[in-house]
């Protein structure tokens, strides 16, 4: 079934009927037309009345207010995003300053802490290591074919809740999300991976709702193994993906960026994000005081800051902080 946009370019859509209510990135609900209800086998699936987005959106504002938790305004979020993309979008960025915190952090913390309780519908892709050897079957299960942005996260390192297993699947599902509302990337063109390598956790493993691989953590050679056959299916399904690492541990999380760094478009925003944010704040400052970067008090201190003692930094929260270290002293290093 075809449709046409306003600048007159034909959409070929695959689905009708209650497939296409169940598609979130094209699903209008009571924002079909007469017409699209007619042409894609809608007539009688819906309520009678045609709604606007903004009167959707209004709905939503109402329902959203009703919730008393900022855990319940999530689900309830996550919900109307795995049911209408585009009334997600329109609601969230109605409202974005209230919803930026229940979407993300600090919401998204509790989020993935319950994952596998408040669990209600997959999204993204799950690929954990008993099932390795189907990764390339696992990748073409995909539906979005035109995928630019992948965020994945092995669970291990969870803002500072440490490791929650298939649980951080909930960052790289809210970080994209604000990919979209801030930054205008199609939800279409990205892609939320967990690798389920198992868990530490014991609270986890013991806990008969969650919906991970119930096992240690693999380390050391099966690990590295693991995630390059996860690296090597997605260059052959998506050659030139942007592959960002989200809360992998400091002992995986330099290793697996120095590696992969030069063989796939790809970045850790644990350690270079924070660091390229904080680096263009002292050079905007310095512009603003019209002095030198090393010649400010803020920066005087980091130099200070020795090899040994960033090596003491402890493994859960070591990322940003190296990586703010090395690209300031770098930056330190040069006339700006």
């Amino acid at each position: 079934m075809e449709t046409t946009t306003k600048k007159a370019r034909s959409l070929y859509i695959p689905y009708a009927g209650p497939v296409l209510l169940e598609f979130p990135l094209l699903n209008k609900g009571s924002a079909f037309s007469v017409e699209e209800r007619r042409n894609f086998n809608l007539s009688g699936l819906l309520p009678e009345v045609v709604e606007s987005i903004e009167e959707q959106a209004e709905r939503a504002w109402l329902q959203y207010q009703g919730f008393k938790t900022e855990i319940d305004k999530h689900i309830y979020l996550r919900n109307i995003q795995d049911t209408n993309e585009t009334l997600f979008y329109r609601l969230v960025q109605n409202h974005l300053e209230e919803m930026m915190p229940v979407i993300y952090t600090p919401t998204v913390g509790a989020a993935c802490e319950r994952f596998s309780e408040i669990y209600r519908r997959a999204r993204g892709v799950f690929i954990s290591y008993p099932n390795r050897h189907n990764m390339d079957d696992i990748l073409q299960n995909v539906p979005n074919h035109n995928i630019k942005v992948i965020v994945v996260t092995d669970g291990e390192r969870i803002l500072g809740l440490g490791d929650q297993g298939i649980g951080g699947m909930g960052i790289p599902i809210g970080k994209l999300s604000l990919y979209t509302a801030c930054g205008g990337i199609s939800p279409a063109y990205t892609l939320p991976v967990v690798l389920d390598v198992g868990t530490n956790n014991q609270q986890l493993l013991n806990d008969p709702l969650y919906m991970g691989w119930r096992h240690p953590r693999i380390t050391d050679d099966e690990y590295y193994a693991f995630v390059d056959e996860f690296i090597q299916a997605v260059k052959q399904r998506w050659p030139d993906i942007l592959l960002q690492f989200e809360d992998f541990a400091q002992k995986n999380a330099m290793p697996l960026l120095t590696r992969y760094r030069d063989e796939i478009c790809s970045f850790n925003d644990d350690i270079q994000g924070t660091a390229a944010v904080t680096v263009g704040t002292l050079i905007a400052a310095s512009r603003a005081a019209g002095q030198l970067i090393a010649a400010s008090r803020a920066a005087a201190a980091l130099p200070a800051v020795s090899l040994a003692s960033r090596k003491s930094f402890s493994s859960a929260r070591v990322p940003p902080d190296v990586g703010l270290l090395n690209r300031s002293s770098r930056r330190l290093s040069v006339k700006v």
